[in-house]
């Protein structure tokens, strides 16, 4: 034996000293158990939040329909723009490298250089209605063609002005030949 439980035996009476009152204990359990919790019923089986969640729910649908509905018409607003940025880039590289060919050109005179880049930019105004047009979306195809046949319209003033300042070189430098 060691000398805690020797301690223990010897102060027995000590540790009786202090009794639990079964009264007193019962009595507050009892107190305990008639005690009445108040009735909760949690907020998803209440009917007002259930007709606000079909509501929210409908929205939800109705707003993530109409939005992948968007979608398609934006993925298809992307894809004719992405286009018509294609188109443009590169007749707009064909042109401005003729109209720089036309206003280098040494055989023009001032006046035809001036009249011609007018009639050029006449071309660039009626361009840029096409493309506002092309903005609020009024049969994008057709609006995509008007482009593209503006754009072979302007190139092809160039290239007859061109070959005709060409073929009037050939036409002198022949002369210049002849016997």
């Amino acid at each position: 034996m060691d000398n805690f439980e020797k301690h223990i035996r010897d102060n027995a009476g000590q540790f009786d000293e202090h009794k639990a009152d079964r009264a007193k204990l019962w009595a507050n359990i009892s107190a305990e158990l008639q005690k009445e919790e108040p009735k909760v019923i949690p907020l998803w089986k209440r009917p007002a939040f259930r007709v606000a969640a079909s509501v929210v729910l409908l929205f939800g649908l109705a707003g993530i329909i109409f939005l992948s509905s968007l979608g398609v018409n934006s993925n298809e607003t992307q894809y004719v723009s992405k286009e018509l940025m294609d188109i443009d880039m590169h007749y707009q590289n064909l042109v401005s490298y003729q109209v720089e060919l036309v206003r280098k050109n040494p055989n023009l005179t001032e006046e035809d250089k001036v009249e011609f880049l007018s009639f050029m930019d006449e071309l660039d105004l009626e361009y840029e209605a096409l493309r506002e047009e092309m903005g609020s979306n009024l049969d994008n195809e057709q609006v995509l063609e008007a482009i593209v046949a503006n754009y072979k319209k302007r190139i092809e003033l160039i290239e007859n002005l061109l070959r005709q300042i060409n073929d009037s070189k050939k036409v002198d430098k022949e002369y210049g030949y002849t016997l």
